[in-house]
């Protein structure tokens, strides 16, 4: 199966960051990749802009290192990197003084009235200020403007709030794409398609069916190479206040009246103001430590950070609860970790048991099991019980019905688009469906704040666990307690 590729009209795009290794990485090859596929089209500019001296040919001759890899990744006409690399400029700029605006002005002003323009702020939140300031102050705006913004946005509530002051007073809400590019997976846009598109699932997805729901995101890196910026934020800041707390909104939001940016970004609102406050006893904090002697360097968080006494959680579980009447009584965990045993992104839907089990006590329990693959291997398994086969009585036994992307949607020996793609043509269209809204950004601050303002009046120390594991024990008694246990952590 093939989806449709709808090219847009030609467009302006400027990276600002250019140099750094989001640009790199993920912005630069994800415009490559939609150019191959023909949605970018002729007439288009990319300007990369940093404070590199670069000229726009060694610019270009830097990229084209960089993209050649996805030529062969991804079956591309090899003529495809040079005419796309003619789409592309580089302008020497500093987002915190004058130097280049005036330069990037001149690129910019043949620009007819209405195009589309797109300034990504692949940056430091320090420069979201000076740089929304200096494009409107050298005329680089428009109606038709929008800015990018990654995260972190904001370090707390407060900070959270001054920083959307400061865009606001610029831009308009609708101008302003905060992204999380979990939001782009496939997977995770399918929440809402398996929920609000089957009438077999949405009538089941409540308190009454739902026995508990958990959303797991493990990685296997530690912190080597972002040692800075994670003790400054720490599990809960970098993963819990944007990633988790996204996917547990799709998870758990009621149906909007219609697919609209701001009719689902409505009901995501709603979920996280009805969360209620975590109990100290209900969260779980941990810090990975090496598994023996001889370990890495980056088996030891305290080692690689180069603080023996930080308190900077590398993990973090929690159970939660919404209190609205689909939710009431259905407890949400959920948790997230460096250096664990596996790199996955799950969530789990764990239904009740049957009422009354005609088969008797030998039969054992059974429960339906929903597990929403989100990476690797995205797809969706559906855990129904059947009879085990041969002689011998009824008993009982769970099998998967799995839907593999990479098999249902034909993407096998391929590579799906990726969330970048699709989160930046998103931005070029104007859809923000998948993007936060500033009301959105505060509330999951304000949620978050009081459980980190606890940690630190408490003088709460992390829990070690070994690098490789599942995370502490005490994450296990938090669902033992409840007669529960975690789902594996596996691709």
């Amino acid at each position: 199966m093939v989806s449709k590729v709808i090219p847009v009209e030609p467009f302006d795009l400027v990276v600002f960051g250019a140099t750094g290794d989001l640009a790199q990485r993920k912005i630069l090859p994800a415009l490559f990749r939609r150019f191959c596929a023909g949605q970018i089209p002729h007439g288009t500019r990319i300007i990369g802009a940093a404070r590199s001296g670069f000229s726009t040919a060694a610019y270009r001759s830097q990229l084209a290192q960089r993209l050649d890899r996805d030529i062969s990744l991804n079956n591309a006409d090899p003529d495809a990197l040079a005419q796309f690399l003619q789409l592309v400029s580089y302008v020497p700029l500093d987002g915190s003084s004058e130097s280049g605006w005036s330069d990037l002005h001149d690129q910019l002003s043949v620009a007819e009235s209405g195009r589309v323009q797109v300034y990504y702020f692949s940056v430091g939140p320090a420069l979201f200020g000076p740089l929304a300031e200096r494009l409107h102050s050298y005329g680089l705006t428009n109606a038709a403007t929008r800015i990018v913004v990654e995260k972190p946005f904001g370090h707390d509530l407060a900070s959270a709030r001054a920083l959307n002051r400061t865009l606001a007073s610029h831009f308009d809400e609708g101008q302003i794409y905060r992204i999380d590019h979990y939001l782009g997976k496939e997977t995770v846009q399918n929440l809402m398609a398996v929920r609000f598109g089957n009438m077999l699932f949405e009538p089941l997805w409540n308190s009454q069916y739902v026995d508990h729901i958990q959303i797991t995101v493990a990685e296997t890196v530690g912190v080597r190479g972002r040692e800075a910026y994670y003790e400054r934020s720490g599990a809960m800041r970098d993963m819990m206040q944007n990633h988790l707390m996204q996917l547990l909104c799709l998870i758990a939001m009621e149906p909007p009246a219609k697919f609209d940016p701001d009719a689902v970004r409505d009901e995501k609102l709603k979920v996280i103001r009805a969360l209620d406050p975590v109990e100290p006893y209900h969260i779980v904090r941990g810090q990975y430590a090496p598994t023996h002697p001889a370990a890495g360097d980056d088996d030891d968080y305290r080692q690689t950070v180069g603080d023996q006494r930080t308190s900077t959680e590398s993990y973090v579980a929690l159970k939660a609860h919404i209190s609205n009447w689909r939710w009431a009584g259905t407890p949400f965990y959920l948790r997230t970790g460096k250096r664990l045993a596996a790199r996955s992104s799950v969530i789990n839907v764990l239904f009740k048991d049957a009422p009354h089990s005609i088969f008797g006590e030998e039969a054992g329990r059974h429960a339906n099991h929903l597990k929403i693959r989100l990476q690797p291997n995205e797809g969706i398994t559906l855990s129904v019980t059947i009879k085990e086969p041969g002689p011998g009585g009824m008993r009982l036994m769970d099998v998967p019905l799995d839907m593999s992307f990479a098999d249902a949607l034909g993407t096998k020996g391929g590579n799906p688009a990726d969330a970048y793609e699709r989160l930046i043509m998103d931005v070029v269209r104007g859809n923000q469906t998948l993007f936060m809204r500033g009301d959105e950004v505060e509330a999951a601050w304000g949620w978050i704040d009081p459980i980190i303002a606890d940690w630190q009046a408490r003088g709460d120390v992390p829990k070690p666990y070994e690098s490789g594991s599942t995370g502490p024990g005490d994450a296990d008694l938090l669902l033992r307690r409840d007669q529960r246990e975690w789902r594996g952590i596996n691709p």
